[in-house]
């Protein structure tokens, strides 16, 4: 119990050292989810599109413990991005975020446990309680 307990709660302050790529297309949604997890103590990156991190996607998902991706984005799709940051880095987690319903399938069939379907609108503190269910399930994996 407590062990256990302690042991998780180490493994996520270990992870939000990592920390955490936001990739939304509003501006004020990154302002209010950065603010917010910055003060959880969290490092955060926040991106306003796809091809700002594409490129380096590979290199720089060593960095992230968790993305959160807008599903609605243009340039190459949320879904490809979060296949190049989960193959890059077997300890990250991704929280794929929409208004609408997507199908998640192909994305869970080859990283079970490591995709997440946030319905919009969320507020901070529910994406910040599905990033310490994903970090933490992560860290009792390791």
């Amino acid at each position: 119990g407590r062990i256990a307990y302690r042991a998780i709660i180490t493994a996520l302050m270990e992870s939000r050292k990592a920390g955490i790529l936001i990739v939304d297309d509003e501006p004020e949604v990154l302002r209010v989810l950065g603010l917010y997890l910055r003060r959880l103590g969290y490092e955060v990156r926040t991106e306003r599109s796809t091809a700002a991190i594409w490129k380096d996607a590979g290199q720089e998902a060593g960095n992230f413990s968790a993305a959160v991706l807008d599903a609605s984005l243009s340039g190459p799709d949320s879904q490809t991005l979060a296949r190049k940051l989960l193959d890059a880095n077997p300890t990250l987690t991704v929280i794929v975020a929409s208004g609408y319903p997507v199908d998640m399938a192909a994305l869970e069939s080859t990283s079970p446990g490591r995709v997440l379907f946030l319905q919009k609108p969320f507020t901070p503190e529910m994406l910040a309680a599905a990033l310490r269910r994903m970090i933490g399930a992560q860290a009792e994996d390791v």
